[in-house]
């Protein structure tokens, strides 16, 4: 006798809604039913497309703008599905949703929860000077990410990961998380953890504006809120005057900010390179910049401020 597929509807977006789609497929997982985003064209599109793959498989999709309205939900229980997965869909599920499948709700998580619970997770971890995030599979309910734990991997942040490079890594540990698990989830012998959520932390969104600088901060904070929003995200900033400068990239070293008589943060060139010295003592190097849009080389930086040192705080009339 043979035995029939598990069966889910998954909600997902982005690239790791991809592969976690393609995980589940690979399991022998049926999926009837995918719930995705419209794109934003407002957005930049840098990740992967999960109606895309949705149709490539053949896979029924929907994009609705609210997943909890009543024709949604009809939907879904049509599908009669043991599971419901959410990997990285933006709405929360409703209780009515939650309630439908007969084997559970999972979510995929980017951070090693119970810390960084909430939105845009990896970012806040690389602003905080973190030195390892990950992602976990825990049960969904109706509060964000409290749900029990039924696995994590974790990854590495290096000094100079940008939380694009951290998401990236992200993403195939969330594919080798699902590669171990779903077999054993389907079998009913994964065995959930309870959360204590007194021991973690919830961060809501971020908005473009939250990248200015705060040139009072330490260089190592100052690279940290750097990489937290490099390109692809809108990247952090500072203004001169009605000029605003971008850095989108920085390196950071530790090194000693160059002796002077005078108050730093100072930035300044040493031949083809931009360095910026912090109120902390120590240096960062800015690698990639621009000014009002435009790429901001040494050459670009001298035509529009001369051979004097910038100082970014306050910012001097032009």
């Amino acid at each position: 006798m043979t035995t029939a597929p598990a069966t889910a509807v998954v909600f997902a977006y982005h690239s790791v809604g991809v592969r976690a789609l393609s995980v589940l497929l690979t399991r022998g997982i049926r999926v009837p039913l995918v719930v995705t985003h419209a794109d934003d064209p407002h957005e930049n599109q840098w990740f992967d497309s999960v109606a895309e793959l949705a149709d490539l498989e053949g896979i029924a999709t929907i994009l609705p703008d609210n997943p909890n309205t009543p024709e949604v939900i009809a939907q879904v229980q049509g599908c009669q599905p043991d599971f419901i997965f959410s990997f990285y869909y933006r709405h929360m599920l409703g209780e009515a949703l939650l309630a439908i499948p007969t084997r559970g709700a999972y979510n995929l998580h980017g951070s090693l929860l119970p810390k960084y619970r909430g939105r845009v997770p990896i970012n806040w971890a690389v602003l905080h000077g973190e030195r390892e995030t990950g992602v976990s599979l825990h049960a969904m309910v109706l509060k964000p990410d409290a749900g029990a734990l039924l696995a994590q991997e974790a990854v590495a942040i290096l000094p100079n990961d940008t939380a694009h490079g951290v998401f990236q890594k992200a993403v195939c540990a969330g594919e080798r998380l699902l590669l171990r698990v779903i077999p054993d989830l389907v079998a009913g012998t994964a065995t959930p953890t309870p959360l204590d959520l007194s021991q973690g932390s919830y961060f809501g969104r971020r908005r473009p504006e939250d990248g200015r600088i705060d040139w009072r901060k330490s260089a190592w904070e100052i690279h940290n809120l750097i990489r937290a929003v490099a390109p692809p995200y809108p990247g952090a900033f500072f203004d001169v005057g009605e000029h605003r400068v971008g850095v989108l990239r920085s390196h950071y070293r530790g090194e000693a900010a160059r002796a002077r008589g005078e108050a730093v943060p100072r930035i300044d060139w040493i031949g083809e390179r931009c360095y910026a010295d912090c109120l902390d003592g120590r240096r960062l190097q800015l690698v990639q910049l621009t000014l009002d849009g435009a790429p901001l080389d040494v050459v670009a930086f001298r035509q529009w401020w001369g051979e004097r040192d910038l100082p970014p705080i306050p910012a001097p009339p032009l």
